[in-house]
């Protein structure tokens, strides 16, 4: 048992190396027509083809934040993003709203893909992010929108 214990306390120093043992993955871009239902830490390089504003709610709570930036305020817009393979409905949330401007190209890292009524949106949380980047040379499959496709849950049973 004593054995053991010393070689677990040899392996821990080199796990734990406070940051400067990490190596860091390069990120692993994909296609539109390449993302599937229930995955995550998608990242694309897209263009925005529309942004329509589908809930735009000020808060009437105050509490210390709100009071702090004003009114706290909730706004989704669904956005209609795409790349030469196809086209996806996006949730933007908030501030991200103000990104996703028609004709603007967008790296989103970290995007995960949410289901909603038995079809495909992608979404970025506080893991993700979206950042304005140069116009893209790519024409925009606007025939192959994969929102458009309805998924259907079937439970699987292993025996």
């Amino acid at each position: 048992m004593a054995e053991t214990t010393a070689a677990a306390a040899e392996i821990k120093p080199q796990q734990s190396g406070g940051g400067a043992g990490v190596v860091k993955r390069k990120p692993v871009f994909l296609k539109v027509n390449e993302l599937k239902p229930g995955t995550n830490g998608n990242n694309l390089t897209v263009k925005v083809l529309s942004s329509t504003t589908v809930l735009d709610k000020k808060s009437r709570h105050t509490s210390s934040f709100s009071s702090r930036s004003g009114a706290a305020q909730t706004r989704i817009a669904e956005c209609l993003i795409g790349d030469e393979t196809g086209t996806i409905l996006f949730t933007a949330r908030n501030a991200q709203v103000d990104l996703m401007k028609p004709e603007s190209t967008v790296i989103i890292r970290n995007a995960k893909i949410d289901m909603f009524k038995g079809s495909m949106r992608l979404a970025v949380d506080k893991w993700g992010r979206i950042e304005v980047t140069e116009p893209a040379s790519f024409t925009v499959k606007e025939d192959n929108n994969l929102s458009l496709v309805e998924y259907e849950l079937v439970n699987v049973v292993e025996e």
